[in-house]
């Protein structure tokens, strides 16, 4: 079940901060605005013991969260934004990381609109405004696998720039983001000290030491002996912090609407701090006609993984450590909210086909179904590729505007591969 809290207050002003402004500023709008959702959720055939679970969860239809919108008239027809949006579990109370996971400043204005700061990505606007599953959510939050083909959803250290035509029949908007410096340099000197101490030889040939490095790098399966757990900590300790870090990143997207037919697409490349970039593209749509909603959407995510010849092992060290955090952000990223049962692994591809309805059963009653395909391929070794199905149905009956129920089921099958 879920609730939805707003406040609205006017006329705040930065007096403290601003005393002169503060006399003849024009009235601020601020918003004060939240959601509440709890759910309790059963999955039964999952993993390899076919176990089952009954758990609660701190949302279901919506992710509980909480924000603060900012508007102030700056006249001319330009306003400043500001957004604040922190998302928690309502089961335990505990919070996402990082605290907020929107926070941006903005200007909006006859000539578009300009933000700066945390903000979701060119990819997840698209989808969301013209062809997401839900017309009333707009995602399944328990199940939402499309997510994984967003690139992180969400973009740090980013500007946005969008343009729309008065009546918004065409909206477009580019993105650009800053890495700031995240590279793998750090990890790149722990993973050559790691390797010279576990070889005992440093300056050894790529080719005599590239099985042990690579062993190394894994955690020796079994676990690392005593003397390189040091070594290996900091490692592990560096590869986390580049992960998450900062990523550059550049795209854009464009969308149509009129008569209730919305079509868009879109393209993000994210360069990863290991040299790797990822390209992502969307497209699809929707149609829109009284109480029917049916949509239709595609996604593709392509890793490209630089080619390397390493000389020595150190080459052969810092390759294999780069690749390792370069896969383990887009293994974060392609796992979105259900991934399907799917591991990065090997691969370098990732398709999904994505279509399904809703309807207005009455005024109280939204029913509605979606349904996916996923392929993942590339692996050489064959243990990443595979194919998923995924289904989600759900009804939602709404006690107000503000508070309603919903119940809903989801299923996954999974096919080839081993990963």
């Amino acid at each position: 079940m879920q609730k939805k809290i707003v406040a609205i207050a006017a006329t705040l002003v930065c007096a403290g901060a601003l005393p002169v402004w503060a006399q003849t500023a024009s009235p601020s709008k601020v918003e004060l605005w939240g959601i509440v959702d709890a759910a309790v959720r059963h999955t039964n055939n999952e993993g390899a013991n076919k176990g089952g679970l009954t758990k609660m969860m701190g949302g279901g239809m919506s992710q509980s969260r909480w924000g603060i919108k900012v508007e102030e008239d700056l006249g001319g027809g330009t306003k400043a934004l500001v957004e604040l949006e922190n998302r928690f579990n309502a089961d335990d109370g505990s919070v996402s990381t990082p605290f907020f996971q929107l926070a941006y400043v903005g200007l909006q204005g006859p000539y578009g609109r300009l933000t700066m700061g945390r903000q979701w990505n060119v990819l997840f606007d698209v989808v969301t405004s013209t062809y997401a599953s839900f017309p009333y959510s707009p995602y399944m939050e328990a199940y939402k696998p499309e997510l994984g083909m967003a690139a992180g959803a969400r973009s740090s250290n980013a500007l946005k720039y969008t343009l729309a035509t008065p009546d918004r029949k065409w909206v477009g908007t580019l993105q650009y983001s800053f890495k700031e410096g995240n590279t793998t340099t750090n990890v790149d000197n722990a993973v050559v000290t790691l390797g010279d101490l576990a070889l005992g030889a440093p300056g050894a040939s790529a080719a005599a030491s590239a099985a042990t490095g690579n062993a190394v790098l894994a955690g020796l399966g079994g676990g690392v002996p005593a003397p390189l757990q040091p070594a290996y900590t900091d490692l592990v300790n560096q590869i986390n912090a580049t992960a998450g870090g900062a990523y550059k990143t550049a795209g854009g997207f464009l969308r149509f609407s009129q008569n209730g037919i919305s079509v868009g697409a879109g393209f993000l490349r994210t360069y990863l701090p290991g040299g790797s970039d990822l390209d992502a593209w969307t497209l699809g749509g929707s149609y829109r006609k009284n109480k029917l909603y049916v949509n239709i959407g595609y996604g593709l995510n392509k890793l490209k993984t630089p080619k390397v010849n390493p000389a020595s092992a150190a080459d052969v060290f810092k390759s294999y450590a780069r690749d390792l955090v370069d896969r383990g952000i887009v293994n974060s990223m392609w796992q979105g909210q259900t991934n399907g049962g799917f591991q990065v692994g090997d691969s370098d591809k990732r398709q999904m086909v994505k279509v399904g309805f809703g309807y207005q059963l009455t005024p109280q009653i939204n029913a509605g179904m979606h349904y996916f395909r996923a392929k993942q391929s590339g692996s050489v070794s064959g243990a990443s590729n595979g194919t998923s199905n995924m289904m989600v149905a759900a009804v939602d009956y709404a006690f107000s505007k503000r508070t309603d129920a919903y119940v809903a089921v989801d299923r996954t099958t999974v096919s080839g591969g081993q990963a």
